[in-house]
């Protein structure tokens, strides 16, 4: 595309929390953002979501392992399909683009590797939609962290809020981006995100998850515990940084031994925690305003223990401010589809560490 005019994109997520598919439709010229469209949430099945859980953290390095991505990879990406087919069917729109974030299974910033399942030109060919997918690869490859790459879309959004302002996204993991009073961005993970409370309760309690933080706000937090995960030495590490899912895996263990109710009220204030460790020690300036998005501003529980933790910080959920926080991802993935369009960067020094503005995405047009 040569010339540049608003396009209908939808976006696709598929959380490190395992919960399903977000689509998000919105038209936008890769810089303004014009109207949001309908946004839909799919769960997964527990027999897809079992699948990608048995490839968490493996890399296609011996045939075996690659097998068995590639039979997940293709379970997943028909299973977005046909949650595009149904997004199509209901709201009758024409779409110009999908963006298609995919299922990261496994993330190596040190090691200049990432992996995300899902196969963009399939995709294409059963939609018949021109599709942008491995959004992450060329930062990677070229030095950055390959994440946190929505940051340029938080920007959109908060361009006429009062400045500095900081958003911190709770998926499966946490990352926080704060936008100065000129605009400058900065962005990096935190640290844990709702995959801990997750994979907790599933474990003891035979639960997705916590659902609206019940579990936590019943039980109580083991302090010293949660002194000892914030010992992880991620946290002294300068941004940028981004994490893998599975990187507090060993230390969670110290949970081991501790009621449901109170690992997951001990897991909950640890992604608390850690947002406010990061946002009082590495950002610039103290935000103004941090406004919650994500699958924690669903989570009353973590949204109280951030405002506990931030007493001198205006905190908000984006539902507060009229976004709809299932489907923001999902927006951000569209935004940045119709960036590689254009040419724009998505990623940036101060937000990845990539050493310079970075477009990234593959473009898979249908055949």
């Amino acid at each position: 595309m040569d010339i540049i005019k608003t396009v209908s994109a939808l976006g696709l997520t598929s959380g490190t929390a395992l919960d399903g598919v977000d689509a998000a439709l919105i038209s936008t010229d890769g810089v303004d953002v014009y109207n949001f469209g309908r946004c839909v949430s799919v769960p997964y099945d527990d027999d897809l979501r079992e699948k990608i859980r048995s490839v968490l953290g493996k890399k296609p390095d011996t045939p075996e392992n690659a097998a068995a991505i590639g039979e997940v990879e293709e379970a997943v990406t028909r299973f977005h399909a046909e949650v595009v087919r149904d997004f199509i069917e209901t709201c009758g729109e024409k779409i110009d683009v999908i963006g298609f974030e995919g299922h990261t299974i496994y993330h190596d910033p040190a090691g200049h590797y990432t992996h995300q399942i899902g196969d963009g030109a399939l995709l294409a060919r059963l939609t018949g939609i021109r599709v942008v997918s491995r959004f992450h690869n060329a930062d990677i490859l070229a030095g950055g962290q390959g994440a946190p790459l929505v940051p340029v879309y938080y920007a959109a959004l908060c361009a006429d809020m009062g400045k500095p302002i900081a958003v911190v996204n709770i998926g499966g993991v946490s990352n926080i981006t704060w936008i100065g009073s000129m605009g400058e961005m900065i962005a990096f993970d935190t640290g844990p995100g709702n995959a801990v409370i997750n994979d907790w309760v599933l474990k003891h309690g035979g639960m997705h998850m916590d659902y609206n933080g019940k579990l936590a706000i019943t039980g109580k937090v083991h302090e010293q515990i949660l002194a000892s995960l914030m010992r992880h030495k991620f946290f002294a590490q300068y941004p940028p940084k981004a994490i893998d899912r599975g990187l507090f895996k060993e230390k969670l263990e110290h949970l081991e031994g501790l009621s449901l109710e109170d690992g997951a009220a001990t897991a909950t204030a640890f992604i608390a925690e850690a947002v406010a460790y990061s946002l009082l020690l590495y950002l610039p300036e103290i935000p103004k305003t941090l406004i919650v998005c994500g699958g924690g501003a669903k989570n009353p529980t973590i949204v109280r223990f951030l405002r506990q933790r931030l007493p001198d910080i205006e905190i908000r959920t984006a539902f507060e401010d009229g976004v709809d926080v299932n489907a923001i991802e999902a927006q951000a993935v569209a935004y940045l589809a119709v960036r590689r369009l254009y040419h724009l960067p998505v990623s940036f020094p101060t937000t990845t560490g990539v050493p310079e503005p970075m477009v990234g995405g593959e473009v898979s047009d249908p055949e």
